[in-house]
């Protein structure tokens, strides 16, 4: 799936872009990446790029998506 198709904003374009993930989901809030197996790196790498390059985007995640090894970005 093209991440440029999607109706979402520049900065979730930007993000997926820098992160790069193999698995994904869009969402109508952003998007939902799947599939990892060092969480807390990921998840320490996705709030680092969105910093550095100061996006209106958050990290989002649960017990569920642990389950599955995933988290959400979502625009703010």
């Amino acid at each position: 799936m093209n991440i440029d198709n999607t109706y979402h904003n520049e900065d979730l374009r930007t993000f997926m872009k820098k992160f790069d993930p193999k698995k994904f989901k869009i969402t109508r809030a952003g998007v939902e990446i799947r599939g990892i197996k060092d969480m807390y790196r990921n998840l320490m790498h996705a709030r680092t790029i969105i910093s550095n390059l100061e996006l209106n985007l958050t990290v989002v995640h649960t017990a569920e998506m642990l389950s599955y090894g995933g988290f959400q970005v979502n625009t703010i």
